[in-house]
């Protein structure tokens, strides 16, 4: 039997061995609705991570593939540590599919050493083959001298038409076959994300200009603020992922002072009571989430998608920085596969 193991040291990166032993093992189910690793329906397996890149790639491949997301909803991305079940299902994948870079370094690592064992695994990173390193940000949470830029792009539609088209071409790329019917479905779901876009650069307009500008718990919106005018001020989280210290928590009160920042926004994956420190202290709003990777809603439900995602994100910004979203109405955040 082949087995995957993880090795986790005190201090140290993680240690990822394969053992190549005789026998036959069978893979256990993903607990993703139902999708499983074993593959008796010739189906491609397609392993991605966080849940909206798994639902943009779910809108180039509807049913056509066996698609698990390895990444669960609300849980840190860039601390994430995939389980020795996961590494068993991404050795069995026919494509991995991942943000890049360096979000998903443990899950990279993983896929690297299954790649030893199974050589027809391919790896897809989008936000890699989407912007060059002269146009990678650096900023509070992600500073230059740590090395690693802010890898969240898919906050700027824009970009995310270029994953979607990367998407498609590695489908056609491997299922040749299916080429008209992948290229359809990127058609329909880039002409729904140009809508979402324009909505988004006319909703901001609607923001008085002095508004226009951004201090969240975790720095998630740099992109997002270079394509639609936003300024991003500040991000309460330091960049090593902990807490702020007091030094910190006052400067950022002092800051939102001087700015006349109306309102500050927390984060759905990491939960603190620093926010609400900092906006009663600063006599600001709170909103209590701005979303980068959870979707609204549940499994099966019409806005549980990537697109759902940003509408709900721009009511929950746009109006309480003193703008409307009218220009977002009537966008039709489904999956292309349901309507």
């Amino acid at each position: 039997m082949r087995i995957l193991l993880l090795a986790v040291g005190i201090g140290i990166p993680i240690a990822i061995a394969l053992i190549i032993m005789v026998g036959v093992m069978s893979i256990p189910p993903a607990d993703n609705g139902g999708s499983a690793v074993s593959n008796n329906n010739d189906k491609l397996i397609v392993i991605t991570s966080v849940a909206p890149i798994t639902n943009i790639v779910k809108n180039v491949v509807c049913d056509k593939v066996d698609l698990i997301g390895i990444v669960p909803e609300g849980v840190d991305s860039h601390t994430f540590e995939p389980t020795p079940s996961d590494a068993i299902r991404i050795r069995s994948a026919d494509l991995v599919i991942i943000n890049g870079l360096n979000l998903e370094v443990p899950f990279e690592r993983i896929v690297e050493a299954a790649r030893e064992d199974n050589p027809r695994i391919q790896l897809l990173k989008l936000a890699d083959n989407t912007i060059t390193p002269q146009e990678w940000i650096f900023d509070f949470s992600f500073p230059k001298e740590k090395g690693d830029p802010n890898p969240h792009l898919w906050l700027n539609v824009a970009y995310v038409v270029r994953y979607v088209e990367l998407i498609r071409d590695k489908m056609i790329e491997l299922e040749p076959e299916n080429a008209s019917y992948y290229a359809s479905n990127a058609e329909h779901y880039i002409a729904r994300l140009r809508a979402l876009d324009e909505g988004i650069i006319r909703a901001v307009h609607t923001i008085p200009e002095g508004n226009r500008k951004l201090l969240t718990y975790h720095d998630s919106w740099a992109y997002f603020a270079e394509r639609y005018g936003v300024k991003v001020i500040g991000a309460v989280q330091p960049s090593d992922f902990g807490e702020p210290t007091p030094q910190d928590v006052a400067r950022i009160i002092e800051q939102i002072r001087e700015e006349k920042v109306p309102a500050i926004f927390a984060s759905e994956v990491f939960p603190t009571k620093v926010v609400e420190q900092i906006a009663r202290e600063a006599n600001v709003e709170i909103v209590e989430t701005l979303a980068d990777d959870v979707l609204p809603g549940k499994e099966g439900d019409p806005e549980h998608t990537y697109i759902g995602m940003m509408l709900y994100n721009m009511h929950n910004m746009i109006v309480p920085l003193g703008g409307n979203i009218d220009a977002l109405q009537g966008i039709d955040p489904r999956n292309v596969c349901n309507g």
